[in-house]
């Protein structure tokens, strides 16, 4: 919840690329390992940080900035749509860090959180950094990994920005009408 904007992709791919051209320098498979670790943890614990606030919020007192009916319609997406939210959200920055977060807050099923967190993280990790250990033995990758790097960060917020304008404009259309 702290750092949302870090580049985790970039990262993975990176460690993916040095693990390739460090002819054994650095190990592909515990790297990957520790990641999906790392990863499958960390989602872990902002659900329970959300579950956690979900309960001090729930004391039945009113909260300006907290409706009750946001709560019960996040529980709803989360049973409907769990899956395809953990596991997706896992590929793009700011949602991988909030998702899990309102999950928790929501009062998702846990057994499913941590077993489309498990599924979301492994295969976010193999993906990205496996795409780096084979891409990075290109010459053309290797002169320019910070370029593809920063690539990769830009391509993976270019969904949050479409969300944000299409919110704007809707909030434009709707103070006109």
């Amino acid at each position: 919840m702290v750092t949302p904007f870090l580049p985790g992709d970039g990262f993975l791919f990176t460690v993916g690329v040095i693990a390739g051209s460090t002819g054994g320098g650095l190990n592909l498979w515990a790297s990957m390992l520790i990641m999906m670790t790392a990863a499958i943890l960390g989602n872990t614990v902002n659900f329970h940080v959300g579950l956690y606030f979900s309960e001090k919020l729930l004391d039945g007192k009113q909260r300006k900035w907290l409706n009750p009916k946001y709560l019960k319609d996040a529980h709803d997406f989360f049973e409907k749509h769990g899956q395809k939210a953990v596991i997706l959200s896992r590929f793009f920055p700011i949602f991988r860090t909030f998702v899990p977060f309102v999950a928790g807050l929501s009062k998702m099923d846990r057994k499913k959180f941590i077993t489309y967190t498990i599924i979301g993280g492994v295969s976010w990790v193999i993906l990205l950094t496996l795409a780096g250990y084979f891409l990075g033995s290109i010459e053309f990758v290797k002169k320019n990994i910070s370029f593809i790097v920063l690539g990769i960060i830009f391509v993976s917020l270019i969904p949050l920005f479409f969300t944000a304008i299409k919110k704007y404009l809707e909030s434009r259309q709707r103070i006109e009408n």
